[in-house]
């Protein structure tokens, strides 16, 4: 079986690619020149790169394809036109990320009830100024995003004693964290009482602009919202005017409609606003660890088996009991 990796040039640049068995043909094909020298005879695909891995640019050579893996959770620059229409089976890293970001999660939110970015500043000032902490146990929280992800941050937020609420697609009954789980439709009243708002949300038509001005309108003044979903899902000015006018009290973003940020952006300067450079799934080891998922993968796409993790092409994301044999 021939394997290509697109985005990488050699075995070194891939954290445990000598657990792969000598039975695979693998080729590196870090431009497109190589890519298009290997890619008739794949059979399987993976996108070492997250972000582009030159696989639409060739797919006029992808006649062998069956399957492509994407080393990612989030898979919108895979999803073109024609791998969408194909048969084509997607798969992404969904999994490897829920601990870290579940983790990032609570550390701003702690960050947030013990003052820690005022305290922060005033050390840099050198100024010595008493304050209070807030107590997490009895606050509200309101996660939009329940799959794995948004489950892990619940998992979290409750054990410090947070009420959490899912809020998804469609309401429904859930054996999760989070019970029951509330539509779009109810997301007003949920932000109304929410203490922490966070966003999770897959890169979706229906999540472009999810959170605008009146979202933050309805929020609690002493709300504080996170996003470490997708960029896209928030109107960027309109979080600007809500922070500047002290409708919610704080916000941290990892993620943004244009990365890098760039440094003429309203949102660095900003009162009240953590900024971090799309880190929040990102641990030690995570290389690694995402390429025993597709050798496991790998594993049972040899054997005929369901593979795991594979994306609804025409939703963008994994469904929670999707599987697809090959």
């Amino acid at each position: 079986m021939k394997i290509v990796i697109g985005g990488a040039a050699q075995p070194e640049d891939i954290p445990g690619f000598d657990q792969i068995g000598v039975e695979h043909e693998i080729a590196f094909a870090p431009d497109d020149e190589t890519l298009r020298r290997h890619l008739p005879e794949a059979e399987v695909f993976v996108s070492w790169s997250f972000r582009n891995s030159g696989l639409e640019r060739n797919w006029d050579c992808a006649g062998k394809l069956k399957w492509l893996h994407w080393c990612g959770a989030g898979v919108k620059p895979a999803l073109f036109p024609a791998l969408v229409d194909s048969k084509v089976v997607l798969t992404n890293a969904r999994g490897i990320f829920d601990q870290a970001m579940a983790e990032y999660v609570l550390g701003m939110v702690l960050s947030f009830s013990i003052g820690l970015p005022g305290m922060l500043a005033e050390q840099a000032e050198r100024r010595w100024t008493y304050r209070q902490s807030e107590l997490l146990k009895g606050t509200r929280a309101a996660v939009f995003g329940v799959g794995g992800i948004g489950q892990r941050i619940g998992e979290l937020l409750r054990a410090v004693g947070v009420s959490v609420t899912g809020i998804g697609r469609t309401p429904r009954q859930t054996e999760t964290v989070f019970g029951r789980v509330l539509g779009r439709e109810d997301r007003f009243a949920v932000l109304a009482k929410a203490d922490w708002i966070i966003a999770v949300m897959p890169d979706t038509p229906d999540t472009e602009g999810y959170f605008g001005a009146d979202e933050f309108r309805a929020m609690r003044h002493s709300a504080r919202f996170l996003n470490i979903g997708r960029g896209n899902s928030v109107d960027e000015p309109a979080l600007v005017e809500a922070l500047r006018r002290g409708q919610i009290a704080g916000a941290a973003l990892d993620v943004f409609a244009q990365e890098p940020l760039p440094e003429d952006s309203l949102l660095w300067s900003v009162p009240n606003l953590i900024i971090t450079p799309h880190v929040s799934g990102d641990f030690q080891g995570y290389e690694r660890a995402m390429f025993m998922q597709f050798l496991e993968n790998l594993e049972r796409f040899a054997k005929g088996k369901a593979l795991l993790n594979v994306v609804d092409k025409h939703a963008g994301y994994v469904p929670a009991s999707l599987s697809c044999s090959t």
